[in-house]
C-alpha cells in the first residue's frame, strides 16, 4: 500500500466549541477531527451519501486513543491532520493531529470500521473505493 501524503483542514475555534472558560471542550477535538476524515474521504473522491444509498455501507468510529497535551482557546486557528497509517480488512487506522501554529495540541489514533448499513456488522472494505488513491500503486 502506498503511503498517502498527510490530509489536513483548518478551522477556527468558535463559542460553541469552548466551555465557559473559553478553552475547546475535549469532545470537540473528536468533531474536528471526525470532519477532517470526512474531507479526507472527499477528497478521494468516496461520497458518503452516495456509498451508504447505494452500497449500504458506512464508516464509524470504532477505538480513539487521544493525547491532549494543550489547550485550544476561542478564536485560534487550528490545523487538523489526517493521515491513513494502515488499511486492512474492514478497518481504516488514522494517525491525527490538531495543532495550533507549530504547537502540537492533540495527538490521536482513530481507527474505523467498514460497516453494513443495514446490519451494522463489519464489511470488507471493497477494494475499487479508493480508486484515485489506489491508482498509484
Amino acid at each position: 500500500m502506498r503511503s498517502t501524503p498527510n490530509f489536513s483542514c483548518k478551522y477556527r475555534v468558535y463559542w460553541e466549541d469552548t466551555d465557559a472558560g473559553g478553552v475547546v471542550y475535549y469532545a470537540n477535538y473528536l468533531k474536528f477531527m471526525e470532519r477532517c476524515r470526512t474531507e479526507w474521504l472527499r477528497s478521494l473522491g468516496v461520497d458518503q451519501v452516495r456509498l451508504r444509498a447505494q452500497r449500504h455501507l458506512q464508516f464509524a468510529v470504532v477505538n480513539v486513543v487521544v493525547d491532549f497535551l494543550r489547550s485550544a482557546v476561542l478564536d485560534d486557528e487550528i490545523l487538523v491532520t489526517a493521515e491513513l497509517q494502515r488499511m486492512s480488512g474492514a478497518t481504516i487506522t488514522f494517525k491525527q493531529t490538531i495543532l495550533r501554529g507549530d504547537v502540537q495540541l492533540i495527538g490521536a489514533s482513530t481507527r474505523v470500521a467498514c460497516l453494513d448499513s443495514g446490519t451494522l456488522k463489519p464489511r470488507p472494505i471493497p477494494k475499487d473505493l479508493f480508486v484515485e488513491w489506489r491508482n498509484g500503486e
